[in-house]
């Protein structure tokens, strides 16, 4: 009997790593899109957008009123080339510049981003931070594709410190 429940829980563990390898690479695009949508839509409409005065503050080099919705802009533009693969490197490109300046506020605006430096972060400081999860959806999205690509074309090799 207790083999029986042994080989149970070992064919259901199966099909859960299965069903999470099969979904996870499409669900996490998915997300990404969504937010990225969404957000970059409530920055195109203005005020709606939570993020409208720390964006504003944040680049204050530049007009709200025009610097806010275009970024808005350009992350409705991540967003869908998120959610449709054969945009994936053109999402992580125009990626690279967005994010780090999404961390720029924890070191311009250290006032509105902390309650007590370096762990006591505001809500606007967890917004922020919460971007380190979109980071390592990135990642893990990019080497899918880069793993599709390489079992659609030819074998790509790495230098042997990399395999390691």
């Amino acid at each position: 009997m207790r083999a029986l429940i042994t080989r149970g829980i070992d064919l259901f563990d199966r099909f859960v790593v299965w069903t999470m390898d099969r979904f996870g690479v499409k669900f996490a695009r998915l997300a990404i899109g969504v937010v990225f949508i969404w957000f970059g839509a409530l920055k195109i409409m203005g005020d709606l957008s939570p993020a409208y005065d720390l964006v504003a503050a944040t680049v204050y080099f530049a007009t709200p009123e025009i610097i806010v919705p275009l970024l808005g802009v350009w992350e409705v533009a991540i967003g869908l080339a998120f959610l449709f693969p054969p945009t994936t490197r053109l999402a992580l490109l125009m990626l690279i510049p967005q994010m780090p300046g999404t961390f720029l506020p924890l070191v311009l605006l250290p006032e509105v981003t902390y309650t007590v430096f370096p762990f006591g972060l505001t809500i606007e400081g967890q917004y922020i931070v919460k971007n380190l999860v979109i980071i390592a959806c990135a990642l893990i999205i990019g080497g899918h594709a880069l793993r599709k690509h390489k079992t659609d074309t030819e074998s790509i090799t790495l230098p042997e410190r990399a395999r390691a």
